[in-house]
């Protein structure tokens, strides 16, 4: 009886030993801080800025001289003078169809009008002796008149059997070859003239009060995509399309080394007016699926500071830094670094050496 006793007794000291060494661990984790530290961010001021008013567009690129190369004739091509990619004069002669009809009519032509022309001067000399009747001599000069249309008829079907160059430029590539037949309207190729390029290009007809010929405009193009060109608008459409409510513009490129006509090309049209709009630096700019959110600094309940997402409508993007219309304040803090480790709730602590 006394061993059970003395037995009971110990097992009452080892379970009393162990719930106490338990019940002081647990009340010192009870007790522990579990609450994150603090995240570390970079912060930026919304600020109120003067923006010039741009109006954006994309259009196409094109020579003010550029035209297809073709023939109001038709004739198999006898003499290709050109190569393609040649730079070529004004008036250079490119191609010379078949001619030879036309040559033999030509002849044929001349002699009659060396005829004609003959037996005008004499009927004039015997028409003033009254010799021949005055019907004789109208006859006369009317066939004079006729024969001189009649070559003047040929020799321009003759300067149609060869095409020239109606201005100064670069051709493309051929697309036809000695001995083709070739057809009025075929393409022979291209010619283009890059030393003036203008761009087309619309915008809705609602900033139609805003637009006027002399305004400033920068173009870009994907082949110089670190290059902004300068161009001037030079004409507004005089109508609005009925079925897309735009109207067509035209800006003349002031340089244009480079492009080359055909090339697609955004725009920038300045329309001389300034706005104020609030912006922040664009990587303070999270864009999401459910809205632009930036993260805006906010005293805590307790103490310290909060980030709190907020939805935005913003605008255009401009030398880094973004325009937002609405949601967000002047003078307002948003995260502009960071961002990344931020969630409900969290306290945030400012990193004052990065200043954005």
């Amino acid at each position: 009886m006394k061993a059970y006793i003395i037995v009971g007794v110990l097992l009452l000291v080892i379970f009393g030993s162990i719930g106490g060494y338990l019940y002081q661990r647990f009340s010192a984790f009870a007790e522990m801080d579990f609450t994150p530290p603090p995240v570390v961010i970079a912060v930026s001021t919304a600020t109120l800025t003067d923006w010039d008013q741009l109006l954006n567009a994309v259009g196409s690129i094109q020579a003010v001289k550029g035209v297809d190369l073709t023939s109001e004739t038709s004739g198999e091509i006898t003499a290709i003078s050109f190569d393609s990619g040649n730079k070529v004069g004004k008036g250079q002669l490119l191609l010379v169809l078949n001619d030879e009809v036309e040559r033999a009519s030509r002849a044929n032509q001349i002699a009659s009008l060396e005829l004609a022309e003959i037996l005008f001067k004499r009927d004039d000399q015997l028409v003033v002796q009254k010799s021949i009747p005055q019907s004789q001599f109208d006859q006369s000069r009317a066939n004079l008149e006729q024969a001189k249309a009649q070559l003047a008829e040929t020799d321009a079907r003759l300067a149609n059997k060869r095409i020239e160059a109606p201005f100064a430029g670069t051709i493309g590539i051929r697309q036809v070859d000695v001995g083709d037949y070739l057809s009025p309207g075929t393409v022979i190729a291209t010619l283009q003239d890059h030393s003036e390029l203008e761009i087309d290009f619309t915008v809705p007809a609602r900033h139609v009060p805003q637009l006027k010929r002399g305004l400033a405009a920068r173009v870009k193009v994907d082949a110089f995509p670190d290059r902004k060109f300068k161009a001037v608008l030079t004409a507004v459409d005089a109508r609005v399309d009925p079925n897309t409510r735009n109207v067509l513009l035209r800006a003349k490129l002031e340089e244009s080394e480079g492009l080359l006509p055909g090339m697609f090309a955004t725009l920038e049209v300045d329309l001389g007016q300034q706005q104020e709009v609030v912006t922040v630096p664009e990587t303070a700019m999270t864009y999401a699926l459910q809205g632009n959110t930036v993260y805006v600094i906010e005293n805590a309940e307790d103490e310290g500071l909060t980030a709190v997402a907020r939805v935005v409508k913003v605008g255009t993007v401009r030398d880094g830094r973004v325009a937002v219309l609405s949601g967000l304040d002047v003078g307002e803090q948003v995260v502009s670094v960071g961002q990344n480790k931020l969630y409900r709730g969290v306290k945030v602590v400012i990193d004052e050496t990065v200043n954005l």
